[in-house]
């Protein structure tokens, strides 16, 4: 089955050669446990800032507008192949398109139990379908009840937010039919099936506001996206120059509104994993973190692609030139790109290693990064706003962290004529992992390292520390060239605070913090002292995929931690497939009862 040939266009790093000196030194790729299906390549509505139709890339216009039953059958199998050769008895499937309710409902049945029939009683399929929701009927929604497939429903706010971008081909704004959707879903019988809220910023929307209007049909989850934009298609309203950063601003109001509630209302993914992160404990995306990515992509013609957010950087940068027909999808685990994205701190470009924040930022997310000539070798083009939003919260959560261990030594005081003495002191908390001592000037206009794997004794899947270690590898000759820099500074259900670190007193405006304040080496005075640790090594591959954990409201004062996976990272809900409106940004596929 013949396919278009890769564009000349492809970035200079990495290269095939990269990754066969990667496998030479002991690399191995981690397998894969999410896939997304493209099981429609339309959609029912136009909205101005879609990444799938109205990007540098238009090779949805060459695609079969559904997933043929033969296409299905292909891929259920090559997916049932994945699964056994490397030993996982569970993974996540997201249908996707487009609108996947496009495909109908007989489509729709036969599409899951062919894929559950091809993995077999041995393994436990979580199904998902994201949405625009205007199909979304309550027949329907039975119909996903009977197929076990939990719902995520993309919308901005409430109508004014929602209609501005969130159109059809008419010109009709669709929140009235997906607010009516949302209100269905949220009850019963239908509630266990929601699996959350994908909301793309609008600078122009008052953040506390649209978060409420989504909080009105309590989602277990939302999650707010950054707008897909490169350094040659900026996000719109970005200062290029990194001096005001409004994306940061925006999901700060957002978080002293969410994390101030004296209960839990919902979970809110970028933030939830921002604390997760900052708390020591590794996250399963690709917008935040180190955690190798391990989903793909599948076209409605059987073709494999990587994220869909790539096409946002050029025509053809998702294409892999691989497809279900005659390839498996240990091939694709090869492709330069899909491998890049699961060498951790290697993954990333020389001043993005040099940073304390890479941790936690990861370099944000991969299409984010792109500019030519050097393709994704380069910090995010939120580099400033990740910076900024990470320094507040961590400054935040330090705060809390050292009022809580004062009241905790004077009830201590107060008590002692009472009773002996405990045997040690209590310990400081500390937050992981980010501090050094001086923190190093964010990305200027001096040139760029491109990465490149290392040629020998590399680690399975190392991250660096903040700082390079002696044994740090050495990037090979194929690196790619030196490359401007960006401008200036520059930053799913989900981990929640320990009990000890709900806020107890009002939260501060937004305007509070400093607009651009320094990046400090520690908190503020009455924090904690903040260790120096290394950044989180990538874990092994498991050998089972543990399931996510639902969503659970908790009680005034008290949060859930996150729960571990087998892999080392924390388990995550929310809504199925993460990205630009309806995209397939790093699928944390939420689990089905």
């Amino acid at each position: 089955m013949s396919r278009p040939p890769l564009r000349r266009a492809e970035p200079p790093w990495p290269t095939a050669a990269d990754v066969a000196a990667r496998r030479a030194a002991g690399w191995r790729p981690y397998p894969l446990d999410s896939f997304v299906l493209k099981v429609h390549s339309r959609c029912d509505l136009a909205c101005d800032y879609c990444y799938m139709y109205r990007a540098q890339d238009t090779g949805w216009r060459r695609q079969p507008r559904a997933m043929a039953p033969a296409t299905v059958e292909r891929t259920a199998r090559r997916i049932a192949e994945h699964l056994s050769a490397h030993g996982l008895s569970e993974a996540g499937v997201v249908l996707h398109g487009g609108e996947p309710l496009l495909l109908g409902e007989r489509a729709l049945t036969r599409t899951v139990e062919t894929l559950r029939a091809a993995v077999g009683d041995g393994v436990r399929l979580r199904l998902s379908v994201q949405t625009n929701g205007v199909r979304l009927t309550r027949q329907r929604l039975d119909l996903c009840g009977e197929l076990g497939l939990r719902v995520g429903v993309s919308t901005d706010g409430g109508r004014a937010a929602h209609d501005r971008h969130r159109r059809g081909a008419d010109g009709r704004g669709s929140h009235a039919r997906v607010s009516a959707a949302l209100r269905l879903l949220a009850s019963e019988p239908y509630r266990p099936l929601f699996a959350g809220l994908l909301c793309t910023i609008d600078l122009a929307n008052d953040p506390v506001r649209t978060y409420e209007e989504l909080l009105a049909y309590a989602p277990p989850s939302v999650d707010f996206l950054l707008p897909l934009g490169t350094w040659h298609t900026p996000p719109p309203g970005l200062d290029p120059t990194g001096r005001r950063t409004p994306y940061a601003d925006w999901l700060w109001a957002v978080f002293e509104r969410w994390y101030g509630a004296p209960v839990k209302e919902t979970g809110v993914r970028l933030l939830d994993d921002l604390m997760a992160l900052l708390l020591g404990t590794p996250v399963r995306t690709e917008s935040l973190g180190l955690s190798p990515v391990r989903y793909a992509v599948v076209e409605t013609d059987g073709s494999l692609a990587q994220d869909d957010a790539l096409r946002t950087a050029y025509d053809g940068a998702a294409r892999t030139g691989l497809d279900v027909w005659r390839h498996s999808f240990d091939t694709l685990l090869g492709h330069p790109g899909i491998a890049a994205r699961q060498w951790g701190a290697d993954g990333l470009c020389g001043r993005c290693r040099a940073c304390p924040l890479h941790p936690v930022c990861g370099g944000g997310h991969y299409a984010t990064r792109y500019r030519r000539p050097t393709g994704f070798a380069n910090p995010s083009v939120y580099c400033a706003e990740l910076a900024e939003l990470i320094v507040r919260v961590r400054r935040r959560l330090a705060t809390d962290l050292a009022g809580t261990v004062r009241r905790d030594t004077g009830t201590a005081r107060a008590t002692a004529t009472r009773r002996p003495a405990p045997p040690a002191a209590r310990e400081t908390p500390t937050l992981p992992p980010i501090a050094s001592p001086e923190t190093p000037a964010p990305p200027s206009t001096a040139a760029l390292e491109a990465p490149a794997p290392p040629a020998t004794g590399a680690r399975e899947t190392p991250a660096l520390p903040a700082t390079a270690a002696p044994e740090t590898p050495t990037l090979p000759a194929t690196a790619a060239p030196e490359a401007p820099a960006p401008p200036a500074t520059g930053a799913r259900e989900t981990p929640a605070l320990p009990a000890t670190a709900v806020p107890q007193t009002p939260t501060l405006p937004a305007t509070a913090a400093p607009e651009t304040p320094a990046l400090p080496a520690t908190a503020a005075t009455a924090a904690p002292a903040l260790t120096v640790t290394a950044a989180p090594a990538a874990p092994a591959p498991p050998a089972t995929a543990a399931a996510n954990t639902p969503p659970r409201t908790t009680p005034a004062g008290t949060a859930a931690r996150p729960t571990a996976r087998a892999d080392g990272s924390r388990t995550a809900g929310g809504p199925p497939g993460t990205g630009h409106g309806c995209g397939t940004r790093a699928p944390m596929i939420a689990e089905v009862g």
